[in-house]
């Protein structure tokens, strides 16, 4: 199984620094940056595109909710226009800066509790999808890997748009192929754990879940985090790993 890796980037907005960039950017395939909404601002996104296209890295819009305070963690309930408009809004403000920097949008990957939203709620994926669609050139949507995959590629077939499905190198997986919440325990991977699930997903396409059970999932990218150095280094070991 070939894997790309993608992270969360361009979070910083204003005096706050969150994140270590500049570390984690020669290492990944595809840069998920922030749109201004639940983080990052113009200089920041500006500044995570210019080090994107020096490392030759993919880059996607990675909008949320409008929710600077909770880091767009909160539901916000929106319904299907408002969410449609905010989501154009956040992929157009990236793609014309990043073809202001000759490089181009590839690709939309929903952030923090819009993106538990639509993989809980078809109603709210199909909205998302739904936007993708109407953007006036073709964008693929990362999308969590789960046992429902060959449905959500249907769904994605009749919105006419393409899917990179996303497996996760930290979080332990549910039997029903959801992540673990974080308030349970053993909901994020030690580095032993995550390095050890990173080699299985690669070799036989399967993780363990929490009770042992053998997941096989489609996988076409792999979420790593870089909030500190040890993320720094995981996503190193996690590179050679995966070579």
């Amino acid at each position: 199984m070939s894997l790309r890796l993608n992270c969360d980037l361009g979070e910083s907005f204003g005096f706050w620094s969150i994140g270590l960039d500049k570390s984690v950017m020669p290492h990944i395939d595809q840069a998920n940056i922030a749109c201004g909404f639940h983080a990052g601002d113009p200089v920041v996104m500006q500044k995570t595109l210019a080090l994107a296209k020096q490392n030759s890295v993919t880059i996607g819009a990675h909008p949320g909710y409008p929710d600077l305070v909770g880091f767009g963690r909160r539901t916000l309930k929106a319904n299907a226009e408002e969410l449609k408009a905010m989501l154009l809004y956040q992929i157009a403000a990236l793609d014309g800066m990043a073809a202001s920097l000759g490089i181009k949008l590839e690709y939309v990957k929903p952030h923090g509790a819009m993106y538990n939203d639509m993989m809980a709620d078809a109603t709210i994926r199909k909205t998302v999808m739904e936007a993708i669609s109407s953007y006036f050139r073709p964008l693929v949507l990362m999308l969590q890997s789960t046992p429902n995959a060959a449905k959500h590629r249907q769904e994605a077939q009749r919105a006419k748009i393409q899917l990179w499905f996303e497996v996760f190198a930290d979080r332990c997986y549910a039997d029903d192929g959801t992540l673990l919440p974080r308030s349970e325990a053993g909901a994020v991977h030690t580095t032993e754990k995550m390095l050890a699930q990173v080699k299985q997903l690669k070799e036989h396409g399967t993780v363990t879940t929490v009770s042992g059970k053998r997941l096989k999932l489609t996988a076409d990218t792999l979420c790593v985090h870089g909030d500190n150095m040890d993320g720094v280094n995981a996503i190193q070991q996690i590179r050679e790993l995966i070579k």
